[in-house]
């Protein structure tokens, strides 16, 4: 008998397995049974013909009888007999009333519900989601591909190298680091990690002791942070310490666990848990005024999403995804990069944290790879790169200028140069109002202004 049909054998006998504990008996016929739920099943057929396996008849019996005539037709493509295969399921009966498939039969379920999947099998939902991987991004965009490898490319040649210190962050001063960083990546060792994943750090943090790290004395006056904050309490907390060390969240990256490799692992619920935990958050941070409209040479719009589908690390790794530093990286082009509580080091990152073996860190020769010249401190971008990348969006109230008529003379409406109102006075109201030279801000005569309508604060 081939490995198909062996297979075939053991998931039947695991299913009976499973249904035999959840009922308490070993009758299952007896167990699953109601008054017009279940049919005998067909008579064998010997004919050796490929439609010998059909169930008898009704239009409404699913996916039983469907299944074994798919699987049989499988077995005489290789040159198998059916006569052994039948004999697994013999005993099967036909459910032709769907509640019967809420019993625990998970494999002839026609609903897909992988909810039941996940109790009978321990594999979660996402596993059956396909290409999530890095290799074959974007292979049906071409043009986003290409972007990604130019980006890439720009990265890796514009990197510096790697520099890591070893030190305890409850005591070092952050200060002593002597500059300012575009990107700022917090992996602190929480609690939480202990009791879901079974990681041992030698001090376990907790979220007072976060907050109270001096990240304001390190970060530039533009720039981002990212803090991986568990899936529990620090939520809030780490929301908490954005607001203190002056950043506003804008992203909320979650990183969605398969177990693809170890199904049936951490099935249980936590004790202070409501729901299946499969999933892990990475808040994201932006300080200063940054707008994709007017700050291409710091930022360029992502095409990533804000998930990350990845296989769950062994029990007690420490590691977290490596797509993060591609996320950031492809994001912001400022090229001054810090990771703390970091394991592992990186090109163009510093990395700072009690577990790296040792250190090489230099605060002058790391200062002078990025304030030799105003701008060395950012990748650049070429005429490639800007001509493939994402735009900023055009605001759906601007309007094309008008030449000439009564709304805003030569300039349009508010641009200045004669419309409603004294000659040159720039349209409606004063100088320093509603069209004003060059036409920049709406307003009243006092020089006030707003921001228009459907632009973002922080990311327009």
């Amino acid at each position: 008998m081939t490995d198909t049909l062996k297979g075939m054998k053991e998931r039947s006998k695991k299913r009976k397995q499973l249904l035999a504990q959840v009922y308490g008996t070993t009758n299952l016929k007896t167990a699953l049974k109601t008054h017009d739920e279940v049919k005998p099943a067909a008579k064998k057929e010997k004919s050796s013909s490929s439609e010998g396996l059909f169930v008898s008849s009704s239009s409404s019996a699913p996916s039983v009888s469907f299944e074994l005539n798919k699987q049989v037709q499988r077995s005489r493509e290789m040159g198998q007999s059916a006569e052994g295969f039948k004999d697994d399921f013999e005993a099967d009966e036909v459910y032709t009333d769907s509640s019967a498939f809420l019993k625990g039969t998970q494999s002839a379920n026609p609903h897909n519900d992988y909810c039941q999947h996940f109790v009978d099998t321990g594999e979660r939902p996402q596993n059956f989601i396909r290409d999530v991987g890095l290799a074959n991004r974007f292979e049906e965009y071409p043009k986003l591909r290409e972007l990604i490898r130019l980006k890439d490319e720009l990265i890796v040649k514009t990197n510096g190298p790697p520099m890591y210190l070893q030190t305890d962050l409850e005591f070092f001063d952050l200060r002593n680091l002597k500059c300012k960083f575009d990107v700022i990546l917090l992996e602190p060792p929480l609690e939480e990690y202990q009791r879901t994943q079974g990681a041992v750090f030698d001090k376990y943090w907790d979220w007072n002791e976060i907050e109270a790290l001096d990240i304001p004395s390190v970060a530039a006056q533009r720039s981002f942070l990212w803090i991986w904050c568990g899936n529990a309490e620090g939520l809030e907390r780490g929301r908490l310490c954005l607001k203190r060390w002056g950043f506003r969240r804008c992203e909320d990256i979650c990183w969605i666990k398969t177990n693809i490799k170890n199904p049936g692992h951490n099935k249980n619920l936590e004790p202070n848990a409501i729901f299946q935990r499969t999933k892990e958050h990475c808040l994201m941070g932006i300080k200063g005024t940054v707008k994709r409209s007017t700050d291409g040479d710091f930022i360029h719009a992502n095409v990533d999403i804000d998930l990350i589908i990845e296989e769950e690390p062994e029990y007690g790794t420490k590691d977290k995804p490596v797509e993060i530093f591609h996320i950031i990286e492809h994001f912001c082009l400022g090229k001054r990069r810090l990771h703390l509580f970091g394991r592992n080091i990186r090109a163009g990152w510093l990395t700072v944290g009690p577990e790296l073996p040792s250190s090489n860190f230099d605060a002058e020769l790391y200062r002078s790879y990025y304030e030799s010249q105003p701008d060395a401190h950012l990748t650049g971008c070429s005429e490639e790169i800007e001509r493939l990348r994402p735009k900023s969006p055009t605001p759906k109230n601007k309007q094309a200028p008008q030449q000439g008529g009564e709304r805003g003379g030569r300039g349009g409406r508010g641009r200045g140069g004669q419309g409603r109102g004294p000659p040159g006075a720039g349209g409606q109201g004063a100088a320093q109002g509603r069209g004003a030279s060059g036409g920049r801000f709406r307003g009243s005569g006092r020089g006030g202004g707003f921001k228009m309508r459907g632009m973002r604060d922080d990311m327009r």
